[in-house]
């Protein structure tokens, strides 16, 4: 992937010494640089951490470019980003949504990652029918965002089965969702139909030719995903999976110790 510089810079937040090794971490749907402030807490002092807000989050908002709304372009804007900051290669994190980027950007520009870390992502969908059912499903979801039904679109996204541990924390769960409230309805509608797991093609295909160290993390009690990264683990060269005792879906908000440790670890590894 050649960096396109009509492509935008991304909001970006760093923390710790700019002359530590770098590793940039991506955010889910919905979520901002907010998100991995933990983590970074427990790594800062050893790496440089940059988050990235998204295409359509925090304050990156209102791109011109619907293009930047796609994963390609999205991947473009953030190896963008880093070349601004100096940080190619990096370690690159992923969560959710941003982790299927991550996976993007190392089997498109494989020269940004030096190492990957995925926590509960997919290489895609990969059949046809099943991508545009989830590309039908995240139309009606675009389609009630843009027409005022934020608060219930929020109440409904995290009554999903996806997130049944992280409801078990109703204070942590209310934390979440009240940050999700700050986003703006009319920019995730963007994101669903450009960036949703339905509209990015899978990349199955490209993982036996990923050269990097990977980690792969899932929570223990979010089966779905916990098969997905054994499945990826078999096609990747150099893959490590972690599953998380007792976590679901959001690994680093309900369990953020124990990521942060896994991530330490696996950096630290030659």
């Amino acid at each position: 992937m050649a960096n396109d510089h009509s492509k935008p810079l991304l909001h970006y937040e760093s923390h710790g010494d700019p002359s530590a090794p770098p590793v940039v971490f991506l955010h889910g749907f919905m979520g901002s640089t907010c998100d991995w402030g933990e983590v970074i807490e427990h790594l800062s002092g050893t790496y440089y951490c940059i988050a990235v807000d998204l295409p359509g989050h925090g304050k990156s908002l209102n791109l011109a470019d619907d293009d930047a709304y796609t994963p390609p372009g999205a991947a473009t804007c953030v190896v963008r980003t880093m070349e601004h900051l100096h940080l190619i290669p990096a370690a690159v994190v992923g969560y959710s949504m941003g982790g299927r980027l991550a996976l993007y950007l190392a089997t498109h520009c494989k020269q940004v990652c030096s190492k990957l870390i995925v926590e509960s992502a997919t290489a895609g969908i990969q059949t046809q029918t099943d991508r545009r059912t989830r590309q039908q499903a995240d139309e009606k979801r675009a389609r009630d965002l843009e027409r005022g039904r934020f608060e219930e679109f929020l109440q409904t996204w995290y009554r999903q089965p996806l997130f049944a541990t992280l409801a078990e924390d109703p204070d942590k769960l209310e934390r979440v969702i009240q940050q999700r409230r700050l986003n703006d309805p009319t920019e995730l509608a963007r994101v669903l139909r450009g960036m949703g797991a339905g509209a990015q093609a899978p990349l199955w295909s490209h993982l036996p030719g990923l050269t990097m160290p990977v980690l792969l993390m899932a929570g223990e009690r979010d089966s779905n995903y916990v098969n997905i990264a054994g499945a990826m683990a078999k096609l990747l060269p150099h893959a490590v999976v972690e599953i998380v005792s007792g976590a679901g879906h959001n690994v680093h908000v309900e369990n953020c110790p124990a990521v942060a440790e896994r991530i330490k670890r696996f950096l630290l590894k030659e």
